[in-house]
């Protein structure tokens, strides 16, 4: 506390700001707290209510600043670190965020939202035995936790647990029916079907005028599902149509300075790599370079149902070693390609291989299927010239529409525009085939419709490719036991290889202008 009393006016800027951060209004509580904080520096209350604010605005870095201020002057109140653990969280101090998470549940164990901030960190560090044990803990403290129950189905589905996903939605919304995050789960798990009843409950929900925009855009895309399945299909794309134009406005994309991107990957790539230090370094690895949607969760699956391949699924370690690259020369990939010598890119093939040896503690092979990867073709075969790279690759209408009904966590924001997403598919073609062209026989070339008609022809190939022995469980992807962190896969790949899933049919009218972008 401060060793001198407030004054009258900063006891009422501090009620003020209090109001205000209860109506989730932080940017009217900003300014009476910077008044407070002026008249009295050290005001732990001040200090750590202007650190709440800071977060809800999304400056976590200055909002774990002050909250540090205030836990310094109160160690052991459990609501200043629970909120300087979710804030050290978002800016990227994990270790201290845990420490601090773990010491409020310790202080107040009978307070369900500290097992919750621990659970959700937990969750998000893919821990996820320990988070279930939290959630679990939360609930068991109260029951209408909307927020940890939801958490808790998204970790069922991520385990498979799907009947389990789908009692838990479902209990979210008999407790508060217009929860938008608990339709959208639902109606993610692609493998359940939406009702006639539940489309009618979100058209209401949906002309609530005060919704969020980005609870509007989840209830969007869960209207689509709900009338796909009722076999509304001119209904179910008006919806899908409506929620993609809704994201396009919280998410601009830049075609342009994508298509720029792609072109200069292929220029700088152009002229031959110098020749590898170590031709066998990254042998351990395999890659696979895809569009979203195009089966790369399936190949995964079918890989990590090997006996000596771990599935990592979309590791971000590639993308860490180029940016640190990047950052160490001063100049953007791939602007830095051409200076680079044998030597740099063996530096970074090993810093990568130390980056990912996590996944292969229990088995010598692992994969990485990185939303980039794609367009980082050239650069994997310069790092790790052992490494294994599979082009998959799906019809492109299936690959674009597929993309275009699916809300995107986070990343991919050029899928909400078919335009958009046939120019960024045309990217991708064209680098592939420069890809392909360049770099031939190290890729192996697999078909999405290929793979789901041919299973028992195309996997014993992908296997061979990889230098893996065939074992029959990869025939049989489906039974296998493991974490898919694509919660927008996870529940079709629990179930057979299907060959029945193309929508090119139910909305061949509606696609004609993207089948036209794609044919140009």
């Amino acid at each position: 506390m401060s060793p001198l009393p407030l004054s009258p006016a900063a006891h009422q800027w501090l009620s003020d700001a209090g109001k205000a951060l209860s109506q989730g209004r932080p940017d009217l509580a900003e300014q009476p707290l910077k008044r407070v904080l002026a008249e009295a520096p050290g005001f732990a209350n001040a200090q750590f209510l202007f650190g709440i604010t800071c977060q809800l605005r999304g400056d976590s870095i200055t909002a774990a600043e002050y909250m540090r201020k205030a836990a310094k002057q109160r160690p052991d109140d459990p609501n200043i670190l629970t909120n300087l653990g979710g804030a050290l969280y978002d800016s990227g101090a994990i270790e201290e965020a845990f420490v601090c998470l773990h010491r409020a549940t310790e202080l107040a164990p009978l307070q369900a939202s500290h097992w919750y901030n621990l659970g959700k960190a937990l969750k998000l560090q893919w821990q996820l035995d320990e988070a279930s044990d939290a959630l679990q803990r939360t609930l068991n403290l109260d029951e209408r936790h909307i927020a940890a129950r939801n958490t808790l189905a998204d970790i069922f589905t991520i385990r498979g647990n799907i009947a389990d996903a789908v009692a838990e939605y479902r209990k979210v919304l008999a407790v508060r029916p217009d929860y938008a995050l608990a339709w959208h789960g639902l109606a993610n798990l692609k493998t359940e079907s939406l009702t006639l009843t539940d489309a009618k409950q979100i058209r209401h929900i949906l002309q609530n005028q005060q919704l969020s925009p980005d609870e509007r855009v989840l209830l969007g895309f869960s209207l689509y599902k709900a009338l796909e399945d009722q076999r509304d299909y001119a209904g179910a794309f008006q919806a899908l149509r409506e929620a993609n134009a809704a994201k396009r406005q919280l998410a601009p994309w830049n075609a342009a300075a994508a298509r720029d991107y792609a072109d200069a990957i292929a220029a700088a790539f152009r002229a031959p790599l110098p020749a590898p230090l170590d031709p066998a370094l990254g042998h351990e690895v395999i890659f696979i370079a895809s569009l979203p949607r195009s089966g790369s969760t399936l190949v995964e699956h079918i890989l990590a149902s090997h006996p000596l391949v771990e599935g990592a699924n979309e590791i971000s370690d590639l993308s860490n070693v180029l940016d640190d690259e990047s950052k160490r020369r001063g100049k953007d990939f791939p602007h830095w390609v051409t200076d680079a010598t044998a030597e740099d890119w063996t530096r970074l093939g090993k810093n990568y291989l130390t980056r990912t040896a996590r996944w292969r503690t229990k088995r010598p092979y692992s994969t990485d299927k990185g939303l980039q990867n794609w367009q980082w073709v050239g650069a994997i075969r310069a790092m790790l010239p052992g490494a294994k790279i599979i082009d998959c690759h799906r019809d492109p209408v299936e690959t674009c529409f597929a993309c275009y009904r699916q809300l995107f966590s986070e990343g991919t924001l050029f899928s909400y525009d078919l335009q958009d997403l046939a120019g960024y598919y045309n990217d991708y073609q064209r680098l592939s085939d420069f890809w392909q062209a360049n770099h031939p026989h190290k890729m192996f070339d697999l078909t999405y419709e290929k793979l789901v008609q041919e299973p028992e022809a195309q996997i014993p190939q992908l296997l061979a490719f990889c230098g893996l022995p065939f074992d029959a469980a990869c025939l049989s992807p489906h039974q296998t036991q493991r974490d898919v962190h694509s919660t927008a896969s996870a529940a079709q790949v629990r179930q057979p290889i299907r060959a029945d899933t193309p929508r090119r049919p139910l909305y061949r009218d509606l696609l004609g202008p993207l089948i036209h972008q794609l044919d140009r």
